[in-house]
């Protein structure tokens, strides 16, 4: 029996096969041709049965005419295929793929492409920001310069293409930055704008409205969802946003019907014009404006935009401390506070037998630090660490204090007596206050008065304080009434010049101490102010202690006794506001023919140059 066998190709086949398939734009290289023959073929390695799943080139132009890999992927290559026309970026595009390329190597194939493209129109996938834009367009009226962005979920061409506008379920703050950026490019600029009807329920999604649109003067959020005021800080804040808003309406919102509800509409538009101080529209209703105009000619025309006010009249002044040494003030503070924040119990000598202490709780974060995120921001991370549950207990803050048990409250958290004020500043939470720092973070003003028979020293300290062990910030302002020691007294014997007749602390949410720094006063958050020239601090100066000299009221009034009765006025008068005594107070009255106001002019221009007998 005779076996058969592949005949052996001829000497030179294989080459001419290879050139062959070249020259037809079918192989890109030389390839060996193989034999096909059940056993060992060619006696080469048989099929693997392990395929890669990458597809071969010639893979494209087996089994044609019908379905395969290469026409899929040309389908999902032709213009239109891709999700509802919107591009996708990266994708690669026919011309560039595996396909293009070897469709350009086969012989007629480029010619016939070629042709078919230079006969039809080309179309290009449409870009979600262009059906964005054509919806800016549409909705925008340059004459009256008005863009209307209402009730965006009824718009049928973005429900057609399937884009989420702002308040839809799903939507981000992507799609209000691309409207906003989008109407930024209008011109004219637009002037007003209406997003009525959303369903908007945060406000974040208006975080880019002031970036794209600063100078926007009308703007509508009629019935949608904001629930807070923080909501509207995203769009109003110290950073200058929204400066030149006119009007605004939020009705249909619960940050207005709540307030409303419930009988607080002055604080409603308090809080709105705080953040907006450039309204003269709330609501569709004319609202007052802080401002100080001067007098305008009356040929002046009605569309002059006339300035609006952002300071007060007057400067916050520095620490005013008059009518008594500083070093007083200084010895008694510098170790007041220590042992206070160290040594509560050691205070007993400083209060007077029967001394009054009492201490109230606000809880309130001030508008100007939720505005500047103090207590959100991470510069003060422990903020968040702080609890008022352990301050709350004996709190005498009238306006909190319950109907039915509020007098005997009132009563039993005023601490009478030396030792119930030590009993009760023991059981409160530990405390820190940072008198060594900057003097900047305190305010101390501090004058005579008088009391009985007596002058006694008033103190009113507004400061900042750790409470530990959270390290959070809280602000204060504390208030003595001190007197001097009597020479046999405990408090005189244990080192104290004075002693506390009534110590009366206020603990408030943290808000800077730029509140009281000396310079313009800003009549809303906002831009920072120019600096302001900065006066020697009055506070705690380091000077050795002394004793309190203060007249007597018998004194006073022997001294006042020669005098008619509008004199004598016009005499106290001059003392409480420039702290001297009776004899150059007299002496400047005369001198300046009893007028208070010339009087006090002149102490001004020569207070530099006074003697310490000068003073009470």
């Amino acid at each position: 029996m005779s076996t058969f066998s592949s005949p052996a190709p001829a000497p030179g086949g294989r080459k001419l096969a290879t050139s062959a398939l070249k020259s037809a734009g079918l192989i890109d290289r030389d390839e060996h041709m193989r034999d096909v023959s059940s056993e060992n073929p060619g006696g080469r390695k048989g099929i693997s049965k392990i395929r890669s799943h990458r597809p071969r080139p010639m893979d494209i132009f087996k089994d044609q005419p019908g379905h395969s890999r290469a026409t899929t992927l040309a389908s999902r290559s032709q213009p239109g295929a891709s999700l509802d026309g919107i591009s996708i970026r990266g994708a690669a595009s026919a011309r560039n793929s595996t396909v293009g390329r070897l469709r350009r190597n086969v012989p007629g194939m480029a010619s016939a492409s070629a042709a078919a493209a230079g006969g039809r129109v080309a179309t290009v996938a449409v870009k979600a920001v262009d059906i964005w834009r054509d919806f800016v367009n549409r909705r925008w009226n340059p004459e009256t310069r008005f863009l209307n962005l209402e009730s965006m979920s009824d718009d049928p061409e973005l429900g057609k293409h399937g884009l989420l506008p702002p308040g839809v379920p799903g939507s981000s703050i992507k799609e209000s930055s691309v409207i906003f950026k989008l109407a930024s490019q209008l011109k004219p600029l637009p002037q007003t704008i209406s997003l009525a009807n959303n369903n908007i329920s945060s406000g974040q999604i208006l975080s880019t409205l002031a970036h794209y649109l600063p100078k926007l003067a009308n703007l509508s959020l009629q019935n949608n969802d904001l629930k807070v005021w923080r909501d509207m800080d995203h769009i109003s804040g110290r950073k200058g946003k929204l400066e030149h808003l006119r009007e605004l309406i939020l009705l249909g919102n619960p940050v207005r019907e709540l307030e409303i509800k419930h009988g607080r509409g002055d604080k409603y538009k308090s809080e709105v014009t705080r953040r907006f101080p450039s309204l003269v529209m709330l609501d569709q209703e004319a609202i007052a404006t802080i401002a100080f105009d001067a007098p305008v000619p009356s040929c002046a025309t009605a569309t002059e935009e006339r300035p609006t006010a952002t300071t007060f009249p007057f400067e916050m002044k520095p620490s005013f401390i008059t009518g008594v040494d500083n070093a007083v003030i200084s010895s008694f503070l510098v170790r007041f506070f220590p042992l206070f924040d160290n040594q509560r119990a050691a205070l007993l000598d400083a209060y007077h037998p029967s001394a009054t202490f009492s201490y109230s709780v606000n809880t309130s974060i001030p508008s100007r630090a939720r505005i500047q995120g103090l207590h959100s921001s991470r510069e003060f991370p422990n903020q968040r660490k702080l609890e008022w549950a352990v301050w709350l207990g004996d709190s005498r803050n009238l306006t909190r204090l319950g109907r039915s048990d509020g007098a005997q409250k009132a009563v039993n958290t005023l601490h009478v007596g030396s030792e119930a004020v030590v009993r009760a500043i023991t059981a409160l939470p530990k405390t820190k206050h940072d008198i060594s720092g900057s003097p900047d973070k305190f305010c101390i003003d501090a004058w005579p008065i008088g009391q009985g028979d007596s002058m006694k020293l008033f103190i009113s300290l507004h400061g900042q304080f750790n409470e530990e062990p959270s390290q959070g910030i809280r602000s204060f302002d504390r208030t003595f009434v001190l007197a001097p020691a009597p020479p046999s007294s405990r408090a005189k014997l244990n080192g104290w010049d004075v002693v506390i007749l009534s110590d009366q602390w206020t603990i408030r949410a943290y808000s800077s101490h730029e509140a009281w720094r000396p310079g313009p006063m800003r009549v809303h958050a906002g831009e920072g102010l120019p600096t302001a020239v900065q006066h020697p601090p009055q506070a705690m100066p380091q000077q050795s202690a002394s004793t309190m000299t203060v007249p007597s009221q018998a004194q006073l009034e022997e001294a006042l006794s020669g005098f008619s009765e509008p004199q004598r006025r016009l005499i106290v008068e001059i003392c409480q506001r420039t702290g001297l005594n009776v004899k150059y107070a007299v002496d400047c009255l005369q001198n300046n023919g009893w007028d208070l106001d010339r009087a006090v002019a002149n102490f001004e221009q020569v207070k530099g140059v006074l003697s310490r007998d000068a003073y009470l």
